[in-house]
This record gives C-alpha cells, structure tokens and sequence, in this order.
C-alpha cells in the first residue's frame, strides 16, 4: 500500500508498545495519573502500528516503510 510509512519491524513495536501501556493503565499496574495517561495514550501507538500510517511522520516527511 503506497499510504504506508512505517515498515513492518516498526509496526511490530508500536502494536506491542501499544499493548503494553494499555495493559499498564488498565491493571493497576501504574497509578494515578500515570494510569489515565497510558489508557489515553496507549491508543497512538497501538492504531498507527495497525494500520501502517503515522501522521506525524507524514508531516514531517519520515518514511520507513520500503517503496
């Protein structure tokens, strides 16, 4: 897909990263607001690993992804 600008072993980190702090934040694992930031935040990672895009890669013109 020509959309794509993250290649495969990124994609690999950012859904596991993802899936990490969503875990964190929603076992108890974390705190407070440590715990309300990785519920919030964990879903970056997660989503632009699944479907291969980071928009703030296209800003700035990153692309790992092989053409």
């Amino acid at each position: 897909m020509t959309f794509m600008n993250l290649s495969a072993g990124e994609r690999v980190i950012r859904v596991v990263l993802g899936l990490l702090m969503l875990a964190a934040g929603w076992s108890g694992w974390v705190p407070g607001v440590w715990a309300v930031a990785l519920k919030a935040f964990g879903w970056v990672p997660l989503l632009t690993g699944l479907i291969g895009w980071c928009p703030f890669y296209a800003l700035l013109g990153i692309r790992t992804a092989k053409l």
